[in-house]
């Protein structure tokens, strides 16, 4: 076949290798036999060498990579002279260069770096496989070209990987057993609960997806048929089994009997990967792990690690590498409180041994019939056996914002996607509302509702929203999720359950907390129809409620 070459598309490529010679690296040219041989004598430290090289598939597709090595006498080589290789697969839409900054801090503390361009886009052969069984097996193939033709210890190998490339990581754990160490940023453990979580489809997601690859990747046709069934709510069984078939929770078994060691990164506010399959993945782990959650949307947390800035997640993801690679750091190790949360809205961390120690008790909130206002009783005496109803398929203002910048402007600005209480029209949104605490409630971990629907159409959609609200009535979005059904007698009432995305959040003294539901959220795309009326209810046998994990 005709292998790609750098050229013209490649501009931005070349821009980053400026910039990463700006930052003292030796960009070395040539074959990829020129590579130092194992074994050979150290007499000096310099600067570690940079080369961009061509790396062939089984299936003859060739992948664009760089490698970064380290300097002769740099220190963490065996007595062969070889190195721990840390491979970084390449995250959505972006080359092999994205890694630069990343790769020259490894090689300069002692690692051989291999990063490259996923199958499928920029001038890397093939087409995209969204982590499907050619990406898997692409993983194995660039390890054996590192062990060929580098310095690389074949009993130290590790991958760091960001957005696709963290769920590749995973990939590769579950895959590859030669693979030690991972760690995940902004990656996905559940690639079909972050696509249709609670049967919803996450269209914002994916036409984000979608938008960035146009210009910089080539859809196969199974990808892109996927994606257009998503669009169209078409054939959505089939949708989740490809997305299962490229999860790394479908093979969390293999992770396990491996021993990988484990570093899951994510955003409370990520509008791509939600954080609740974030911490599912993680709690079927057995082997070394840690969990970081910080406020942010997808990869914000991360971004400016790619400009070779100081970065607390880059910082932890090159910690969790000394440790289990090179038997050094641990101070963000899995020894003793291996989950590290940045609490919403404050920024305080705290640290605990396990993700069942986050909430320590819960709070059963009692949902009450709405007063003359429309809003009900959020906890207190909120009685029972009473149904308030909203116009289906109309938006009550009351959203999760807008897939990469709500959750950004959160983690930049601490203003998450904020509303006005009174202002919601009652008609298109059910609205519940605490006493004002006399004391700060220090929301932790996944709150449920449940209540009982009944509605004029077989299938709907209900999103449920959790608010801090302060003294002027403006609620801040703390968590979201949405929830949908199908094939539902009209009229008969039907007990529902909702699962909140999972979060950390102290709520001040003085604040309330509100509970909104309605149908229709520009984030996703929900079931219920327009005009239709969805009603909720509490009865006394089966009262409706919102349970909030506290600490």
């Amino acid at each position: 076949m005709t292998r790609p070459h750098r050229t013209g598309g490649h501009r931005a490529a070349s821009a980053l290798i400026v910039a990463a010679l700006a930052l003292g690296g030796t960009l070395t040219t040539g074959p990829a036999s020129a590579a130092p041989l194992v074994g050979a004598a150290t007499v000096a430290t310099g600067t570690p060498s940079f080369r961009p090289v061509d790396i062939a598939m089984k299936d003859g597709v060739v992948l664009k990579a760089d490698v970064f090595t380290p300097a002769p006498g740099t220190p963490g080589a065996d007595p062969q002279g070889r190195y721990p290789v840390v491979v970084q697969p390449a995250s959505w839409g972006q080359n092999d260069l994205e890694y630069v900054a990343q790769g020259r801090q490894l090689a300069a503390a002692g690692y051989v770096a291999v990063t490259y361009t996923v199958r499928g886009f920029w001038l890397s052969g093939g087409e995209i496989d969204v982590a499907g069984p050619t990406d898997v097996a692409d993983i194995s193939s660039v390890i054996d070209w590192a062990l060929a033709h580098t310095p690389a210890d074949p009993q130290r190998i590790g991958m760091v990987g960001l957005s696709l490339g963290g769920g590749l990581t995973l990939m590769g754990a579950a895959f590859d057993p030669r693979i030690k160490a991972v760690a995940a940023l902004s990656g996905w453990g559940d690639l079909a609960d972050a696509l249709y979580s609670g049967e919803t489809r996450h269209l914002q997601a994916a036409g984000l997806l979608a938008a960035i690859q146009a210009p910089t990747g080539r859809k196969s046709p199974e990808f892109a048929r996927i994606l257009a069934d998503v669009f169209a709510n078409r054939d959505m069984p089939e949708v989740v089994r490809w997305a299962k078939t490229r999860s790394p929770a479908t093979y969390v078994d293999r992770i396990n009997a491996h021993g990988t060691a484990v570093l899951l990164a994510g955003a409370w506010g990520d509008s791509v990967f939600n954080p609740g399959q974030t911490v599912s993945f993680y709690q079927q782990l057995t082997g070394p792990k840690r969990l970081e959650l910080r406020p942010g949307d997808h990869a914000t947390q991360e971004f400016t690690s790619l400009l070779g800035l100081s970065n607390a997640t880059w910082a932890s993801a090159r910690d969790w590498l000394d440790q289990h690679l090179k038997g050094t750091g641990g101070g963000s190790g899995d020894q003793g409180q291996p989950v590290d949360l940045e609490v919403r809205p404050a920024g305080g961390h705290e640290s605990h041994p396990s993700w069942e120690a986050v909430a320590t008790r819960t709070d059963h909130l009692r949902l009450g019939a709405p007063n003359l206002l429309g809003t009900g009783a959020l906890g207190g005496a909120a009685g029972t056996d009473w149904r308030t109803s909203v116009v289906g398929g109309t938006d009550s203002g009351a959203d999760s914002g807008i897939a990469e910048l709500s959750g950004g402007l959160d983690q930049l600005t601490g203003l998450p996607p904020t509303v006005a209480l009174p202002l919601l029209p009652r008609s298109a949104g059910a609205v519940w509302q605490s006493q004002p605490y006399p004391a700060a409630q220090r929301i932790r971990g996944t709150a449920q509702l449940h209540t009982t629907v009944t509605a004029s159409a077989p299938e709907g959609t209900v999103f449920a929203y959790l608010y801090d609200v302060d003294a002027l009535g403006l609620g801040k979005l703390i968590s979201h999720a949405p929830q949908s059904w199908s094939g539902r007698e009209p009229g008969r009432a039907f007990p529902l359950d909702v699962r909140l995305f999972a979060t950390a959040y102290d709520l001040p003294a003085g604040h309330r907390l509100a509970l909104v539901l309605d149908t229709s959220d520009p984030m996703y795309g929900g079931r219920t129809p327009l005009g239709s009326t969805v009603s909720f209810g509490s009865g006394s046998a089966d009262p409706a409620e919102l349970v909030l994990p506290l600490r």
